[in-house]
């Protein structure tokens, strides 16, 4: 007895050290184990064919380090706990697990159902195929407008007794454009799909009969029956069926269906059902593991990023004040630039006008100024422009301000003008607020990374390392 337990621990202890040695640790940040597969998976994903940029493991590392500092970040924010977050995640694992759920027993029973209900409509009803030539008739027609309607219906009906081609006749005399290209044709019918004279009327034929004229509700026709056959079997519908459920969602019906069977079954909740399907699928495909696991991360890193990061950059006037105004020397131009605003107006007075109406007002109320002053909901007397333009930017900059190239006016607002000033250097960092924005960002981002890296432990196997994509 103590022989054989001896045996089942060694076992036991070969197996751990197999499955280390398998997929051993290459990492932890912030106590969290890290694999050498979920690490490999990440550099050769972002380290494929056609990446410009593509890094060695050891210049990669870092980049790998900081990502995941950024998701314990999160995670200690708890991040994955905001109910938007949750749904994404939620609905992120919908998506892996669904189409793997198709429970063919239910479309089939679906399918059947859909053909049993369209058998039933037609009532055992031969299904009809057949060609029409329509001469149009309002409801509320004249008498005068009947006995013509009557008299061209009956002279086209002359015409296909003797001998002329019904395809060619619908084509140059049929008031049903749509079927007139077609030659008349309908395409496949049957019971209750048509105006009941007309059925009626189709239904009395043999095919490749022609009726004599018929009134219906929108006029007179001429129905020439090219095919008539009962209605098919189910073995026969089978294929366009199950296309036509399958456009309408039935394999995702299907899957919720299985997942409300497998909850009510397990006692489980949605989520949980979900979750313990993703872990089954995950143990047999690793890519799979680590696809959720970056799908995870990502968002994660995402959100944190922007309440760190992008939007705090984006609200932080101040900030970008002050870093424009310790880095100006980075946003110097070569060259000068106009700043203002281009007067685009009805005529010369109204832009003369729009000009003095700018004197003595900021620069941020140029443009409301113009527009309230000078349009309405009904009048518009000008249109305008405001930027910051250097040379060769704008036409009408160019021949106002640098003195080059030719006026391009519109042709609604024939005297164009422009008010501002030249420019040698951004005045503030509104001036050149997107590259600010982005250097400020890089700033924070780089604080922020300092902060991580002083905060959480990384701890990283050089000896596991140095296998990654040689084993």
């Amino acid at each position: 007895m103590k022989r054989r337990n001896f045996i089942v621990a060694a076992l036991m202890i070969s197996f751990n050290v197999m499955a280390q040695t398998t997929d051993p640790i290459l990492m932890k940040i912030n106590g969290k184990p890290i694999t050498r597969s979920e690490f490999e998976y990440s550099f050769n994903k972002n380290n494929a064919d056609g990446v410009l940029d593509k890094k060695d493991v050891n210049d990669y590392v870092p980049l790998f380090i900081d990502f995941k500092l950024k998701v314990a970040a999160a995670e200690e924010a708890q991040i994955d706990t905001l109910p938007g977050i949750r749904k994404e995640l939620r609905g992120y694992k919908e998506q892996m697990v669904l189409p793997t759920l198709v429970d063919s027993n239910y479309i089939e029973r679906e399918a059947r159902k859909t053909y049993e209900n369209t058998a039933a409509r037609f009532a055992g009803q031969d299904l009809l195929k057949a060609s029409h030539i329509l001469v149009f008739l309002r409801q509320d027609a004249t008498a005068e407008q009947q006995t013509k309607a009557k008299a061209r219906i009956d002279s086209i009906y002359t015409v296909l007794k003797n001998g002329a081609d019904f395809a060619e006749v619908a084509k140059s005399c049929s008031e049903d454009k749509g079927s007139a290209q077609r030659g008349g044709e309908l395409g496949e019918f049957g019971k209750g799909m048509m105006i009941p004279e007309f059925e009626n009327a189709a239904y009395s034929l043999q095919k490749g009969e022609m009726s004599a004229p018929i009134k219906t509700s929108v006029g007179y026709h001429i129905i020439k029956l090219t095919d008539r056959h009962p209605f098919e079997s189910y073995e026969f519908h089978h294929d366009a069926i199950i296309k036509f459920l399958n456009s309408r969602g039935i394999r995702e019906a299907s899957a919720n269906v299985l997942i409300d069977s497998l909850s009510r079954t397990n006692g489980q909740t949605r989520d949980e059902v979900i979750n313990s399907l993703i872990e089954k699928m995950q143990e047999s495909d690793s890519d799979m593991k680590n696809l959720s696991q970056e799908y995870y991360d990502g968002t994660l890193m995402y959100e944190i990023s922007k309440s760190q990061v992008w939007d705090k950059a984006a609200k932080d006037e101040q900030g970008l004040a002050a870093y424009f105004s310790a880095n100006k020397k980075k946003y110097a131009w070569k060259e000068p630039r106009f700043r203002g605003i281009i007067i685009h107006a009805k005529d010369e007075a109204t832009l003369e006008q729009a000009k003095k109406a700018l004197k003595k007002v900021d620069e941020d109320k140029w443009a409301t100024t113009l527009t309230s002053k000078f349009n309405n909901d009904s009048t518009k007397l000008v249109r305008i422009e405001r930027g910051i333009y250097k040379q060769g930017e704008n036409s009408n900059i160019d021949y106002f301000v640098f003195k080059t190239g030719e006026c391009k006016p519109l042709k609604e607002f024939p005297a164009t003008g422009v008010y501002g000033n030249k420019a040698k250097k951004p005045l503030s960092y509104k001036d050149v607020r997107g590259q600010v924005t982005t250097d400020y960002q890089n700033e924070l981002e780089r604080q922020w990374l300092e902060q991580l890296h002083k905060k959480y432990t990384v701890e990283i196997d050089e000896s596991v390392l140095s296998t990654v994509n040689k084993h």
